[in-house]
């Protein structure tokens, strides 16, 4: 299983000390947690994509680009990349130019976002949004496969002969995630494609993530694409953690009381009690952990939600050095002893390289030198080489 960290890029006021940090002091923040991740030995750090305050992640490739340049071993991800209102075109280029940075070290979560401004922002209906969401990922797929292609759809101008660059590194286009809170449509999108199916996990009762993991399941083997063990899940969730559990509850109060989306509704208790919330001491967070096992399967993706609601940077700091010491260790463990052997690995380039080119070299694309732009010439590229 692969572990990690999400980030949805909230500025939110401290409720402890008063604070609230600017959108430069929050970017650095968020450069330190990503950095500090990889160091305790976590697997993946993923950042939303947000156009409103009080968020600061408009532009997920660019920060990610700048964390790859600073990290070697950490995969980098989107915890949501907005397929509804972002161009597929510019979807394909700047995130297979992003996967050649990271040497690989790049997948993807696709989803609709939760802002409905967002929409008329970027030129499009909320109304249309399922719609959007199916179209643009179709052609996005197509853009990273094809090195030509012709294209008609409802939501933007016809492609004629077009080519995305650059083409995706090893000619393996980034995994891709399929996020959701509440669409069986998405997991029906996920499982057509054989991709990945993301339940958020945060926020609603444990429950309905159960349905959602189990119809993807269901749809993913009905699309032939294996048994339904063999699909692949992530799942989100949110953590606080302390050595004793009546610390973390005393500690992570305040924030919950006044955090924007969990503040002046359900006690704190309540809310552990009837979502994936966990606060507690490790060896608390790890048994809860594994009990996602119970309804999910064998999944391949834990992300956990820790720098959100105002938490100071220290504090995330020291979250992360309780998860890189006692939960990550602990969960790898186990579920490698739980695992069923006929389960999906977890997705990397690398892996997927090796299924689609087993020990050969792997294409390496160069543009075809009679052909120096889209109007002339008969193929944009060589044919494959090492």
């Amino acid at each position: 299983m692969q572990i990690g960290i999400f980030s949805v890029s909230d500025i939110t006021r401290d409720p402890v000390s008063g604070t609230t940090p600017s959108e430069a002091e929050r970017i650095q923040a968020i450069v330190q947690i990503a950095r500090h991740a990889e160091e305790v030995g976590l697997d993946v750090f993923a950042i939303g994509e947000h156009h409103n305050p009080p968020f600061f992640s408009s532009s997920p490739t660019t920060l990610l680009a700048h964390i790859a340049a600073l990290t070697e071993r950490i995969i980098l991800s989107t915890a949501t990349t907005l397929i509804t209102t972002n161009d597929p075109v510019r979807l394909a280029e700047e995130y297979a130019m992003l996967q050649h940075l990271a040497q690989g070290r790049l997948d993807l979560m696709l989803g609709r976002g939760n802002t409905a401004p967002v929409y008329p922002w970027f030129g499009q209906d909320i109304r249309h949004g399922l719609d959007l969401t199916l179209e643009n990922y179709h052609l996005l797929h197509r853009l990273w496969r094809e090195p030509e292609v012709d294209f008609e759809g409802r939501f933007r101008t016809p492609l004629t002969g077009f080519t995305s660059i650059p083409r995706p590194l090893d000619d393996v286009p980034p995994f891709v995630w399929h996020g959701s809170i509440r669409s069986p449509q998405i997991a029906e999108q996920a499982a057509a494609w054989g991709d990945g199916f993301f339940a958020n996990n945060i926020f609603w009762p444990k429950g309905h993530f159960k349905e959602l993991v189990a119809f993807y399941r269901q749809r993913f083997a009905a699309h032939g694409h294996g048994l339904p063990g063999q699909a692949i899940v992530g799942l989100g969730g949110q953590a606080y953690l302390a050595l004793k559990s009546q610390d973390a509850i005393a500690q992570y109060r305040p924030y919950f009381d006044e955090a924007p989306v969990y503040g002046h509704g359900p006690s704190l208790e309540e809310f552990m009690a009837t979502t994936p919330l966990a606060v507690g001491s490790p060896q608390q967070v790890v048994e809860q952990v594994l009990g996602y096992r119970e309804w999910a399967g064998d999944y391949q993706r834990q992300l956990f939600l820790v720098d959100h609601g105002g938490l100071p940077l220290a504090t995330v700091l020291k979250q992360l050095d309780l998860l890189g010491e006692t939960v990550v260790p602990a969960l790898r463990r186990e579920s490698a002893a739980r695992r069923d052997p006929a389960a999906a690995e977890p997705p990397t380039h690398q892996a997927l390289v090796r299924a689609k080119y087993g020990d050969a070299q792997p294409r390496q694309y160069r543009p075809n030198p009679n052909r120096g732009d889209n109007v002339t010439g008969t193929s944009p590229y060589q044919d494959a080489d090492a």
